[in-house]
C-alpha cells in the first residue's frame, strides 16, 4: 500500500513572481534540498508539505499520479503565472527495480523557480520554511573511501558471465553496476555536492532527492504541454585533448550496438503515444567535461492528454540502463549484479499540477544518509563487451561523485 506522509485537507498554494535569482542552488536554506537545475535554470525546494512512499509493482507510476492528481486536484491555488513548473510541485525519485520499495514523491512547502525569463516563488501553507541559510554549508572531511557490495573483480566476473549469456543468445544487452562507498566525519551536506556539481557539469541535471544526488545527463522526457523530449545516451568513451576520443567512439561498433539498442526502444514506446515524432536516424555526439557520449534527440507531439509520469511508465526501464530485451536483462541485473540498487538508474525529476515536467535517468549519483553516500556506476555490456574495459568505464563515471564529495 502508499504511505502518505503529511498530507493536510487541502494544500493552500500562493505562487508569484519575482525577480530572476543568480544562483538557484544557493538560496537552499539547509541541507535537506531538493533540486533539478541546468545552466542556472530550474527548481529548487525544501520543506514538505505532503510525501508518498510508494512500495514496489509495476503500477508505481500510476500510483503515483493518482495520489499527485488527489493532492493538487483539492488544492486551493493562486498561480498567476502558469507556467511549467509554477503552482504546486512534487519532486520523485523512483526504484529502478519495480520489486523495490524506495519510489518517493516529496511536495516541498517552498520552491524556487527559474526558466526562459521567468521566475517565481511558490509557498504551502501560512507558515513556509525560512528563505534565509539556516547553516552555511561545510564541504565533506575527513572522507575514508571503500568498495560497495561489488567490488571490481566481482563487477569483471558478472561482465564476462554476462558476455557469455550474451555470445550465448539469452539476450542482446545488459547493464550492469557497481558501487562505492564513502563515510565522512559528520553529515554530509548535499548542498555542497550540488554547488560543485552544477558548477563542473552545467550542461547535466543537477538533481537532489530524499539524499539521492547527482548530475546526470540523460533527460528521459520532458513534457511541456503536449510536447514531449527526450535524449537517448548510451556509449560512452573517456574525453582526451585532441578529440581523438570522439572518433573512436563514433566509429566504435560495439559503442553504435549499444546505443542502437535504446534508441530503438524510446522509438517504440514513444510512438503509440505520440501524433508526431522525429529523431535522427545517426546518433550525435555529447561532450561533457569528462565523457563523450553518443546521443539521439527525440521530439513529439502527444497524440492525447497524458501527464508527464505516463511518459515515463512506457519508458523506463531503457536499454541504457536495464538492457534487451527488458525483462530477461532485468533478470540478469538481479541474478549476476548481486546488489540492491534503489533508486539508481530510477527516474527523477518533477511534475507540476498540469502534468507538465522533466524526469532525467538517476545516473551519476549517491545516496547520502547522513555521513555515508554510497556512489553508483555502470555500463551497457554487449557481445563485444571486455570486462577490464567496462571496469575502467565504471572508474570514470565515478570521478564525478568522488569530485563532488572530494572536490
Amino acid at each position: 500500500m502508499n504511505v502518505a506522509v503529511g498530507v493536510p485537507e487541502r494544500l493552500v498554494v500562493r505562487t508569484a513572481a519575482v525577480s530572476a535569482p543568480d544562483d538557484l542552488v544557493a538560496r537552499l536554506p539547509h541541507t535537506h534540498a531538493l533540486a533539478w537545475v541546468r545552466h542556472g535554470e530550474g527548481l529548487v525546494g525544501w520543506g514538505e508539505a505532503a510525501r508518498l512512499v510508494l512500495p514496489g509493482g509495476e503500477d508505481r507510476f500510476t500510483r503515483a499520479r493518482e495520489w499527485l492528481a488527489s493532492v493538487f486536484g483539492t488544492a486551493a491555488v493562486e498561480d498567476p503565472l502558469g507556467v511549467p513548473g509554477s503552482g504546486p510541485v512534487a519532486f520523485g525519485s523512483f526504484s529502478f527495480d519495480d520489486k523495490s520499495g524506495d519510489s518517493v514523491l516529496i511536495v516541498p512547502r517552498v520552491v524556487l523557480g527559474r526558466r526562459g525569463g521567468h521566475a517565481w516563488y511558490t509557498t504551502i501553507g501560512d507558515h513556509p520554511e525560512p528563505l534565509a541559510l539556516m547553516r552555511p554549508p561545510a564541504a565533506p572531511s575527513g572522507v575514508r573511501w571503500s568498495d560497495g557490495e561489488v567490488n571490481a573483480p566481482r563487477h569483471m566476473r558478472a561482465v564476462a558471465a554476462a558476455v557469455e549469456r550474451i555470445r550465448a543468445g539469452h539476450l542482446s544487452k545488459v547493464v550492469l553496476a557497481r558501487d562505492l562507498l564513502a563515510v565522512a566525519d559528520s553529515p554530509i551536506d548535499t548542498r555542497v555536492l550540488l554547488r560543485r556539481l552544477a558548477d563542473r557539469f552545467p550542461s547535466c541535471y543537477t538533481f537532489a532527492c530524499a539524499g539521492l544526488v547527482g548530475a546526470t545527463p540523460e533527460l528521459l522526457v520532458s513534457r511541456m504541454g503536449g510536447d514531449v523530449e527526450s535524449l537517448v545516451l548510451a556509449g560512452t568513451i573517456a574525453r582526451d585533448a585532441d578529440d581523438g576520443a570522439a572518433e573512436t567512439l563514433f566509429a566504435s561498433a560495439k559503442d553504435r550496438e549499444e546505443h542502437a539498442y535504446a534508441a530503438d526502444m524510446v522509438r517504440g514506446a514513444l510512438a503509440p503515444l505520440c501524433s508526431e515524432l522525429t529523431m535522427p536516424e545517426v546518433p550525435e555526439l555529447l561532450r561533457l567535461s569528462n565523457l563523450i557520449h553518443l546521443a539521439t534527440p527525440v521530439r513529439g507531439r502527444l497524440g492525447e492528454e497524458r501527464s508527464v509520469l505516463d511518459v515515463v511508465a512506457a519508458l523506463h526501464p531503457t536499454p541504457a540502463v536495464g538492457g534487451t530485451p527488458t525483462e530477461t536483462a532485468v533478470d540478469v541485473i538481479r541474478e549476476l549484479e548481486t546488489m540492491e540498487r534503489g533508486r539508481y538508474a530510477g527516474p527523477v525529476g518533477w511534475i507540476d499540477a498540469r502534468g507538465d515536467g522533466e524526469w532525467g535517468i538517476a545516473l551519476r549519483c549517491a545516496q547520502v544518509e547522513g555521513a555515508r553516500a554510497r556512489l553508483y556506476a555502470g555500463g551497457g555490456i554487449v557481445a563485444g563487451s571486455d570486462p577490464a574495459a567496462e571496469l575502467a568505464e565504471t572508474q570514470t563515471k565515478l570521478r564525478v561523485m568522488r569530485y563532488a564529495i572530494d572536490g
